[in-house]
C-alpha cells in the first residue's frame, strides 16, 4: 500500500457471504467490511474490533435465517406422504407420557381426590413400568366396561387397551362420575375401592402409603 493511502482511510475489501442450507442460498456479493484502521501515531494498521464483531453477528443471522428460510421450505415441499408422517409424529409427542402430564390432565379434569387416583395410577401401572400399560396405554388396571360409556378399544392382556395413556384417564374419570361421584370424603373413597375395585387386600393401605411417602396430597392441595 502507499503512502498516500493511510492517514484516515479505511482498509477494505470486497467479501461474499454465502449460507447453503438444504436448498436455501442466500447471497450477498458486495459488502464492503472494513476490518483495519489505521493508527496514525503508531503508524501502523490495528484490528476494528466492533465492526469484526458487527460482522460475526450479521453472519450469524444470515446464516440462522437461512436455516430457519431453509426448514420451511423443506416442510412446505413435502409430498401428501412425507407430510403424514410429520402430522403422526407430532402426534406422538404430543402423546408422549410424562408423570407431570398426567398431574396437570387430572388437575384440568377436575377429578375427585386427585392425590388418590395418582396413587392408583403408580400402584397399578407399577410406577409406569408395567406390561399393561406399556402395551395397553392402561395406567389404572382398568378392565373394559361393558355398561358404562368407556373409551377403550378393546381388550388385551386381559385388561383394557387405549389407544393412548390419555384415554385411560378419561375412561378412569367416567368410572368414577358413574360409581363414585357421590362420595364426599377420603375415607369412604378408600373403602368403595376396597369394596369394588381392587382385588388384592389392604388396597387402600398400599394407596395410602404411597400418598404418605411421595407426598402427594401436597402436589393437589398447596398451601
Amino acid at each position: 500500500m502507499s503512502t498516500n493511502s493511510r492517514g484516515n482511510k479505511w482498509f477494505k475489501r470486497k467479501t461474499k457471504i454465502t449460507c447453503l442450507y438444504r436448498n436455501t442460498i442466500l447471497y450477498y456479493p458486495k459488502i464492503k467490511v472494513m476490518f483495519y484502521r489505521f493508527d496514525e501515531k503508531n503508524l501502523e494498521f490495528k484490528k476494528n474490533s466492533r465492526v469484526i464483531y458487527a460482522y460475526l453477528i450479521t453472519l450469524i443471522t444470515v446464516c440462522g435465517a437461512a436455516y430457519f428460510l431453509g426448514r420451511e421450505t423443506k416442510v412446505t415441499n413435502l409430498s401428501k406422504y412425507e407430510k403424514e408422517l410429520v402430522i403422526l409424529d407430532l402426534k406422538n409427542e404430543e402423546n408422549k407420557f410424562s408423570e407431570e402430564k398426567l398431574i396437570q390432565m387430572l388437575k384440568d379434569l377436575n377429578v375427585k381426590f386427585p392425590h388418590i387416583v395418582l396413587a392408583q395410577a403408580k400402584l397399578e401401572s407399577g410406577n409406569f413400568k408395567s406390561k399393561v400399560f406399556l402395551q395397553n396405554n392402561n395406567l389404572f388396571g382398568m378392565k373394559q366396561a361393558r355398561i358404562r360409556i368407556n373409551v377403550a378399544k378393546g381388550t388385551n392382556l386381559n385388561h383394557a387397551y387405549y389407544e393412548t395413556w390419555k384415554e385411560s384417564v378419561y375412561d378412569y374419570s367416567f368410572y368414577q362420575c358413574r360409581y363414585m361421584g357421590h362420595l364426599d370424603t377420603e375415607e369412604k373413597y378408600f373403602a368403595a375401592l376396597d369394596a369394588s375395585y381392587a382385588e388384592a387386600s389392604y388396597y387402600s393401605g398400599t394407596l395410602k402409603r404411597i400418598i404418605k411417602r411421595e407426598k402427594l396430597k401436597e402436589i393437589f392441595y398447596k398451601k
